[in-house]
């Protein structure tokens, strides 16, 4: 099939600006990958909830008097997590979750600044290719979209129940990998044109590669209703569930649908299964890229994919059996950021090896 038949991006041969351009957006995404780890240190920690206002273009700096952090500390006094969970905590630990909540909301901005002031010079200046500039526009309104939905899901929790809503927190999850993998794909395009023929074989590799990318957004998904629900909690075993592997209470809620979201017991199943048949997947399109005329840089591309693999699968059961210290689950939510990297960089290789 003609690459022209498709529907996906085509660029022009490289020129400098497209590197510079391309540069810029890896940069972007590593702000991104760093902004989501940190947003799960935050969760883990129970950080989230330590600013209680949302000063979007006003909220740049911390508090920087003695009086000011104590007005800053009066006013979390007056939420439900203060008075339900931390009553009795002084200034000293406060502190220490309000920085965690504050350096993930700084990151957020600092990333909304890198992406737009380059991309205004790079527009004055004309190198962006005009099919080009409404993709970077809508990545722009995405990032604007999901600083809202961070508060939107942080408000979930300034209520009576001191907690947020685990379905926002997923969707504010899921947005930013979205903004990630879309950003990424765009720079690789950017690096590697994609250009000429696919063969058959080819296209169902590539296919196989985008069911892939699909699957591990799912993963990653249910994931963020594991850590919302803190079904990680449910059962530290593998791999069955404390010597079961279809453990008691999966099917307890009516109607049954809602065990699929609500239920922690059912969440946690869930996402260990998603995470190893994707795995399994996974390792079935190694074998079978490696048996198809596949370019050297597809071979590698393939190799590193089943590396973050296995890197990502050693996190997770690490993290389960250690019952989720925050710097290992860290690196379990980082490893699923690189496996989707992974994903991405494999197709992207494979489309583009038309001739």
């Amino acid at each position: 099939m003609n690459v022209s038949d498709t529907t996906l991006d085509r660029y022009e041969p490289i020129s400098h600006g497209n590197r510079q351009v391309a540069y810029w957006l890896i940069l972007v995404c590593v702000m991104i990958f760093a902004m989501v780890v940190l947003g799960g240190v935050t969760r883990l920690t129970s950080s989230g909830l330590s600013m209680t206002e949302w000063k979007p273009i006003t909220g740049w700096l911390p508090p920087l008097t003695d009086g000011a952090w104590m007005a800053e500390f009066e006013r979390y006094k007056q939420f439900p997590e203060y008075q339900k969970i931390n009553l009795g905590m002084d200034l000293i630990g406060f502190k220490a979750i309000y920085w965690f909540e504050f350096s993930h909301r700084i990151l957020g901005r600092s990333i909304g600044l890198v992406f737009l002031l380059p991309f205004l010079f790079f527009l004055w200046r004309k190198r962006i290719d005009g099919a080009l500039t409404p993709k970077l526009w809508l990545m722009f309104a995405l990032g604007g979209l999901q600083g809202g939905m961070g508060w939107w899901m942080v408000s979930s929790g300034l209520v009576e129940r001191p907690d947020v809503s685990h379905y926002r927190l997923t969707a504010h999850l899921g947005l930013a990998v979205i903004i990630y993998g879309y950003g990424l794909w765009i720079a690789l395009g950017l690096l590697v044109p994609i250009s000429g023929y696919l063969s058959n074989r080819l296209q169902g590799l590539y296919r196989l590669a985008q069911g892939l990318i699909a699957a591990i957004f799912v993963v990653m998904l249910s994931g963020g209703l594991v850590a919302g629900l803190d079904a990680g909690f449910a059962y530290n075993t593998f791999p069955t569930m404390n010597g079961q592997w279809l453990p008691d209470g999966m099917g307890m809620m009516s109607p049954w649908y809602a065990n699929i979201v609500e239920n922690t017991i059912t969440v946690q199943f869930n996402h260990r299964w998603l995470a190893m048949l994707t795995g399994a997947a996974i390792c079935f399109f190694w074998f079978r890229a490696l048996r198809s005329d596949v370019s050297d840089r597809v071979r590698l591309a393939v190799h590193v994919f089943l590396a973050a693999l296995a890197l990502q699968v050693t996190l997770g059961i690490v993290t389960l059996l250690l019952v989720i210290p925050v710097s290992v689950a860290a690196a379990h939510q980082a490893g699923a950021l690189l496996l989707l990297t992974a994903a991405l960089s494999a197709a992207h290789a494979i489309r583009s090896m038309g001739s």
